[in-house]
């Protein structure tokens, strides 16, 4: 099993957080320093877009190319916004980041709020992360004393101000306009672009969005340059590093930091200790509840956004969730359609009447009662789904269009023997 570096989970404690002495000890906040004393905000824009990192919060937008979205001329005050909801189904990834390191996040905050000339930043937290939201309030005041934050940081005129926001709790306020009218006190609704959040966000003014794992990379591409973190990754598509959480059918379920397009084979044969005694590899979800169920055929994968697009799937979160071949994919599908059906905001009539339809068949199929028109009926509904207004409906149709086309035998089975055949 190859040692690959530890970038963001290089601190990482077994029983405690990271320190802001600790921190420092090992490079921590000199890339702030550099990036006020040396780069400038055009020149950290530049640096974070050089070296192609994308959104590590499933939708893999360019973060430099989001810094680069405020306009020089846009009004004040400006936002940022580091969202740490991760309501997304098998994802753990940012909770074990703030329970490590949280000063590596929120330098990385600072660094993007001093190239966007943000004067207000906040953290946007899901209400089971209190120990969380606690860990932040505790160590944003730790920053502030040491001049990191607040007024004239590192002696410069740069000032900003990081506020913990407990979020009511649900899984649409992590989608990033929904996430914004739920700061402001109002429902949740996602709202479709133009004009994007960069331009008019946070009560009509700048605000840049991303997640916990993005902000986590920033001091370190500002540290150590593009080049550097573009060389961490195995493929020519890809840069830097991931966190991949695996849970399931296998040995060892856990986060593991490894390049990106590190193979799944092994991720979890070496990483995750294999499948469990008495088990087969039969499907896995590569990114989270919202991506597709990858089958035996791709096990060797690259583990790289492109990689997984030419597959037709997502790398999404770098949620593996693994299968294995006496796991019923249709009870699978079931239940995620059951909790993205709950979570629906309800705003649109594709998500709001499409997913309970869905779901409705697959619970009739799983129970025997499913017949052969069910399938082009379900076909057809997830076609629906990618009308909605949002990207919520053709994430959480992901599992089940993938369902009728790499195991479109085992929803046969299901109609043909009047019984889950999974079930004794």
């Amino acid at each position: 099993m190859e040692n690959y570096p530890q970038v963001l989970l290089e601190n990482c404690k077994p029983d405690r957080i990271t320190t802001l002495e600790e921190y420092e000890q090992s490079g921590g906040y000199q890339g702030l320093k550099a990036a006020i004393s040396q780069h400038g905000e055009g020149g950290i824009q530049q640096m974070i877009e050089d070296a192609n990192l994308l959104g590590r919060g499933g939708a893999a937008f360019p973060a430099g190319l989001k810094l680069k979205s405020v306009a020089d001329d846009a009004p004040f005050p400006r936002y940022i916004v580091c969202n740490a909801d991760e309501m997304e189904p098998g994802t753990f990834k940012d909770r074990v980041l703030i329970h490590a390191n949280p000063h590596m996040i929120i330098e990385g905050i600072i660094i993007a709020g001093f190239s966007v000339k943000a004067q207000k930043g906040i953290i946007f937290i899901r209400p089971e992360y209190e120990s969380g939201a606690r860990i932040f309030e505790r160590e944003v005041k730790a920053a502030e004393a040491a001049g990191y934050l607040g007024k004239n940081i590192l002696g410069s005129n740069y000032a900003l101000e990081i506020v913990v926001h407990r979020s009511g709790g649900r899984y649409i306020c992590g989608e990033v306009t929904a996430q914004l009218n739920a700061l402001m006190g109002k429902r949740p609704n996602p709202v479709q672009p133009p004009p994007y959040p960069t331009e008019k966000g946070l009560w009509g003014l700048p605000t840049v969005l991303s997640n916990v794992e993005t902000f986590a990379c920033m001091p370190h591409i500002i540290r150590r340059g593009p080049d550097w973190f573009k060389g961490l990754a195995k493929t020519e598509t890809g840069a830097g590093t991931k966190i991949f959480c695996v849970s399931g059918k296998v040995k060892r379920p856990g986060c593991y930091e490894l390049p990106i397009g590190v193979r799944l084979s092994e991720i979890i044969e070496d990483y995750a200790g294999g499948m469990l005694d008495g088990s087969e590899y039969k499907a896995c979800l590569p990114g989270g509840a919202s991506t597709g169920f990858l089958p035996k055929e791709h096990f060797d994968i690259e583990m790289d956004f492109e990689s997984l697009k030419k597959v037709g799937n997502r790398l999404g979160t770098g949620a593996i969730m693994v299968f294995d071949h006496k796991t019923c994919l249709v009870g699978a599908t079931l239940n995620l359609t059951e909790f993205f059906a709950r979570e629906s905001c309800g705003w649109c009539t594709p998500c709001r009447e499409g997913l309970p339809f869905i779901r409705d068949l697959l619970l009739r199929l799983e129970n025997g009662e499913g017949r052969e028109d069910f399938i082009p009926l379900l076909e057809e509904m997830g076609r629906h789904l990618w009308s909605a207004y949002c990207a919520f409906a053709p994430g959480a149709v992901a599992p089940l269009q993938s369902l009728l086309t790499h195991f479109g035998e085992e929803v046969e089975e299901h109609i043909s023997q009047k019984k889950c055949p999974f079930k004794q």
